[in-house]
C-alpha cells in the first residue's frame, strides 16, 4: 500500500477519534453543568428553609450524613431544615468538583456557613461529598456526607 495513503488513512482515524472524544466531552460538561445547577438550588432551598424545594430535590431515599455522625432519612432531613431546626444563615462552596459516570453524580466541595442549631448561632466548615442520581430527566440527591475539616 502507497505510503500516503497510510499517513492519510492514520491521520482520518485520528480526526475520527479527536471527534468521537470532543462530543462526549461536550455531553459530559452539560450533565455536570446540571449537576452543579441542582446543587445551587439545594443550596437555596436549605437556606430559605423551602420545604416544596427539599421535598422535590431530594431523592426518596435520600441518606443525609452530619459531620457528627447522624444520619437522616428524607422526613427528618427535610424537617429539620423547612421547621427552623437547622437552619443556614449563609453558605458557601469551594473546591467543588463534579464528576458525572451515567445517571450517578459525585460532587466534593468545602462548605463554608452560619448555622443556628436550635438557635445557637455556629460556623461550620467541612468537607462535602453529595451523590446524585439522575430519575426521569431529574438531578435527585441520594447521598450526603459531612467530615470536619482537621
Amino acid at each position: 500500500m502507497n505510503p500516503h495513503k497510510i499517513i492519510a488513512m492514520k491521520k482520518l482515524h485520528l480526526l475520527f477519534l479527536l471527534l468521537v472524544l470532543s462530543l462526549g466531552a461536550i455531553a459530559q460538561s452539560k450533565d455536570e453543568k446540571a449537576v452543579a445547577a441542582a446543587v445551587e438550588t439545594l443550596k437555596k432551598a436549605m437556606i430559605d428553609g423551602d420545604r416544596a424545594a427539599l421535598n422535590e430535590i431530594a431523592a426518596e431515599k435520600i441518606s443525609y450524613g452530619h459531620s457528627s455522625g447522624k444520619v437522616e432519612n428524607k422526613t427528618e432531613f427535610v424537617e429539620a431544615i423547612a421547621s427552623g431546626k437547622s437552619d443556614f444563615v449563609t453558605m458557601n462552596t469551594s473546591e467543588q468538583e463534579v464528576t458525572v459516570d451515567g445517571n450517578v453524580a459525585l460532587v466534593r466541595h468545602i462548605l463554608n456557613a452560619d448555622i443556628k442549631d436550635g438557635g445557637v448561632a455556629n460556623t461550620i466548615k467541612l468537607k462535602i461529598l453529595l451523590v446524585w442520581h439522575k430519575e426521569k430527566g431529574q438531578w435527585k440527591l441520594l447521598a450526603r456526607q459531612a467530615v470536619k475539616l482537621t
